[in-house]
């Protein structure tokens, strides 16, 4: 059986140093998985937009190569909870308590 390569392993104790609690540090992972997720998904839409027929008839509806090009490029993109993990883990993501004041 072969092994997904996008699969590794993660060290909790590191991502439990960058908050001082793992499940902290996987809530900001997760809210940040949640962000990028959101803005892909936003400029797949635009994107897919431009396609966008306002004819209902399926016989006129044919496939654009662009249109297939442009999904299968957000197809192999790394997962947004792969992505937010890395930029947690680089230093990448700022996070604090709501009940934090901003200036201290």
């Amino acid at each position: 059986m072969a092994v997904n390569p996008s699969i590794i392993t993660r060290d909790l104790d590191k991502i439990a140093d960058k908050t001082g609690n793992i499940y902290e540090s996987l809530h900001v992972v997760g809210q940040r998985a949640k962000q990028i997720s959101n803005t892909l998904k936003e400029e797949l839409n635009t994107k897919l937009s431009e396609f966008a027929s306002t004819v209902d008839n399926l016989e006129e509806v044919f496939e654009n190569k662009e249109q297939i090009e442009i999904s299968k490029f957000y197809e192999r993109m790394p997962k947004p909870s792969t992505m937010a993990m890395e930029e947690f883990l680089e230093g990448k993501v700022y996070s604090r308590l709501p009940d934090e004041a901003v200036g201290e």
